[in-house]
């Protein structure tokens, strides 16, 4: 399970490494909207590595046969390293490449508020949450955790599609008389 769980991290990570890079790199010229939905996109993509581990894993080590605990298993250990190789490249990117990102953020944010035409009281909340929220983002290991919340979701939906898919009873050999 060790190795097949390493090989499909990797290739996942990747994936979501690389992609966050790429939509980090391009995020002013596609707007924080798109670029979510590019982020998420790319998070699906990655996280059919999970499908695709738990598959492998079940015909090629297993003996074609799971049962739906140990498909989640493997693709929940998938889908655990893959998301905190996610958080660490965040983590990179933000300190290092990009410290004015919660600025960027809120700024886009008030606009589209603003293009929404809410009231001043409701922009003013939003304001107070933001610098609060850029406060908080300053302590890595309370960014790690936000972060982390990002990619969850998918990942666990993942490893629970790919169980319910994958699990596999064992054919019970047969004499033929």
């Amino acid at each position: 399970m060790k190795n097949t769980v390493i090989k499909f991290s990797i290739i996942s990570s990747l994936i979501m490494a690389i992609g966050m890079v790429i939509t980090m790199h391009f995020a002013n010229d596609i707007g924080f909207d798109k670029g979510e939905l590019v982020g998420y996109t790319v998070m699906v993509i990655a996280f059919l590595m999970v499908f695709f581990g738990v598959r492998s894993y079940r015909d090629k080590i297993n003996g074609e046969a799971i049962t739906f605990g140990q498909a989640f298993k493997v693709g929940g250990l998938i889908a655990l390293i893959s998301c905190l190789v996610y958080v660490g490249v965040w983590l990179i990117l933000y300190y290092n490449f990009m410290p004015d990102f919660s600025d960027k953020y809120a700024a886009y944010a008030i606009d589209q508020m603003k293009s929404a035409h809410k009231s001043q009281a409701e922009i003013d909340a939003a304001m107070k949450e933001m610098v609060h929220f850029k406060e908080l983002y300053k302590n890595p290991f309370i960014n790690a955790a936000i972060t982390f919340t990002e990619p969850l979701p998918v990942a666990l939906i993942m490893a629970l599609l790919s169980a319910l898919i994958l699990k596999k009873k064992k054919v019970a050999d047969t004499q033929v008389v």
